[in-house]
């Protein structure tokens, strides 16, 4: 089986840190995000063979990592010559995948049982499983019920909870069809649509401590500081 790591953003989100660096290759601890990943899927899901989706500072990506062989693995990378939204950058890996196939993004460290998603989606004959953690956020305005004109209540700040995507996928290659050939289109975009077709798609339920977020800059520091303490003192 194949993994894709989309790892072709801006990262604007995490300027300036990302005018020279792009975001995967951001160091946590003694070595970039990608690595995380890669060691990973290669541990936790038995994968050696890595598609990377590339476009910007491509060449930072590409140097560190050449074929894999370093890691363990097998690396080859589609290129984009400009940055697309997640489900186009999958796009560009098409002719590369024929057969069942994982997904993930390039900006997010996962540390949960792959070969368990990977065991679901084959027995369910799955179109697409999605890995979902619970979380939870209390709003920062208060809400304010009304009926007509009249007011009814006064929620302050309710919290609100559900399931959210992590970003790791296990996909057959047919899912790759309802994607453009061309310009940015969101994976949210391409799962609607197979789910407008009625195709079969799995949720996979994960907790809180198989996922670090690294969205922004205080997401970000909070995951260095996090790995340089799994370093111990130096």
């Amino acid at each position: 089986m194949k993994a894709v790591i989309l790892a072709g953003g801006l990262g604007t989100r995490l300027q300036p840190y990302t005018f020279f660096i792009p975001k995967p290759m951001l160091p946590l601890g003694n070595k970039p995000l990608l690595e995380y990943t890669i060691e990973w899927l290669r541990n936790a899901g038995g994968i050696k063979e890595i598609v990377i989706c590339v476009s910007y500072l491509h060449r930072t990506i590409e140097d560190y990592f050449e074929d894999g062989r370093r890691f363990n693995v097998k690396i080859d990378y589609a290129r984009a010559e400009r940055p697309l939204a997640t489900a186009g950058q999958l796009k560009t890996a098409e002719k590369m995948l024929d057969d069942t196939f994982v997904c993930v993004y390039g900006d997010s460290v996962y540390e949960f049982n792959l070969r368990k998603m990977l065991k679901m989606h084959k027995e369910s004959k799955a179109f697409l499983s999605m890995a979902l953690m619970h979380y939870s956020t209390k709003l920062k305005y208060g809400f304010i019920d009304i009926d007509g004109n009249d007011i009814t209540g006064w929620r302050e700040k309710p919290e609100i909870s559900g399931l959210i995507n992590i970003g790791c996928y296990v996909m057959e290659p047919a899912f790759l069809k309802s994607i453009p050939k061309s310009g940015a289109f969101g994976m949210d975009d391409a799962v609607r649509n197979a789910l407008e077709q009625k195709k079969t798609i799995k949720a996979f339920e994960i907790d809180g401590s198989g996922f670090i977020d690294i969205g922004d800059k205080k997401s970000y520091l909070d995951a260095y500081k996090l790995f340089a303490s799994r370093l111990g003192k130096i």
